[in-house]
């Protein structure tokens, strides 16, 4: 596939305002400007007329196919409400990508999620990173676990005061979650003298938790703590230091009263969702203005649904209402594309246009933060999903 004659915002290497984008083999393989085009061809090429292709949308914090469209417990899968701790619990066991909202995404522009355990349990499983095009979950993942969720605030006290269990409070969720990492660390250091000297030392009795919880010890994977409220998110950075463990913030709905802070201690941030209600008392202080201070400050942060809490197709009108909340509209695009893929790690496939990512695009006429406009075409792993034009 060859599209030709676009203003390509490449979200890593400035705005190309008259070029190309050759994709093969579902990645894209050449980009440039048109002057530099040469005899490239293709039977199908398409001339988009000056039309402005971006990214693939890439929404860091989802729970799609979790919790699934139009069902109660029936479709809730994403929380295991028997157990305060299950690191162990894997979302691509429970995502089903013949959910609505999957099509939904990508009608929107959406060709990335990342889906997310709920945040009742203080540790709730791994996350997973996935496209939004396909019917088999294991053709459509981009790097599982990309995380494991950790939870704090008024989730896990809700869960189980209703249950008169452990953790209560805001001193029992951080125990649990120390205790959780201590014991893994311990589990760690056995494992690893065992295997150093097999014929002194035993294998520790093999544990699905602590196993989860060692590539987040040895910082191939980041936690991501849910946090709304300012107190909460500075607990999550104590307990992140105190293991050295890599991080990222999710939520962060008073992230703009502390943003110097944030700042400081040079924390990720997946800002969101500002499109809801002040449903709970630790979102007394939500604000649209937020992911506009916090990338203002300089911040590197992402713009996120929390889906189904905000209908996923939505991603580009919460980026929109930012923009009108004062969020330059540049950074606004980067929340939705390059920055949460280099957040979660995942900017080797997506978040960009560049050679050899995944051929994931999407055409506007103009901004995509028109309320008016859809995307008039979306391409995915090269495939056209949809063409409106």
């Amino acid at each position: 596939m060859l599209l030709t004659n676009a203003r390509i915002y490449t979200m890593d290497a400035g705005v190309i305002e008259s070029g190309f984008i050759f994709v093969k083999a579902g990645k894209i393989a050449k980009v440039g400007k048109m002057d530099e085009l040469g005899g490239l061809t293709d039977e199908e090429e398409i001339n988009l007329n000056g039309q402005s292709v971006y990214p693939g949308f890439v929404d860091a914090h989802t729970h799609m196919g979790l919790f699934e469209n139009g069902l109660g417990i029936e479709g809730e899968d994403g929380n295991e409400y028997t157990d305060p701790a299950t690191p162990q619990l894997k979302a691509i066991d429970a995502v089903n990508p013949m959910d609505r909202s999957f099509r939904e995404a990508l009608l929107a522009g959406v060709t990335t999620v990342i889906t997310s355990p709920g945040s009742a349990n203080p540790i709730g499983g791994q996350i997973l990173a996935m496209k939004t095009s396909g019917v088999c979950v294991d053709e459509m993942v981009i790097r599982a676990p990309v995380a494991v969720k950790f939870a704090l605030g008024e989730n896990p006290k809700m869960i189980y005061n209703d249950k008169n269990q452990t953790p209560m409070t805001r001193m029992a969720t951080a125990a649990i979650i120390r205790e959780q990492m201590n014991k893994a660390k311990r589990y760690l250091c056995d494992k690893e003298k065992a295997e150093g000297s097999p014929s002194e030392y035993d294998l520790p009795e093999y544990d699905a938790k602590y196993e989860a919880l060692i590539p987040l010890l040895k910082r191939e994977i980041p936690a991501h703590i849910h946090a709304h409220r300012a107190d909460d998110i500075f607990t999550a950075i104590r307990i992140a230091k105190e293991f050295d463990i890599d991080f990222t913030i999710v939520h962060a709905t008073e992230g703009h009263l502390i943003v110097d802070r944030l700042r400081a201690e040079r924390v990720n941030v997946l800002s969101g969702p500002i499109l809801t209600g002040r449903s709970k008392p630790e979102l007394a202080n939500l604000s649209t203005k937020t992911p506009g201070v916090l990338a203002e400050s300089g911040v590197i942060m992402g713009i996120v649904t929390d889906h189904p809490e905000t209908p996923i197709q939505y991603l580009p009108l919460c980026a929109a209402v930012a923009v009108r909340e004062g969020m330059d509209e540049y950074e606004a695009l980067k929340a939705i594309t390059i920055n949460p893929a280099r957040i979660c790690k995942i900017a080797d496939r997506v978040g960009s246009i560049s050679e050899g990512k995944d051929a994931d695009l999407v055409v506007f006429d103009g901004l995509p933060f028109d309320v008016m406009k859809k995307p008039i075409l979306v391409i995915c792993d090269g495939k056209i999903e949809n063409k409106i034009m």
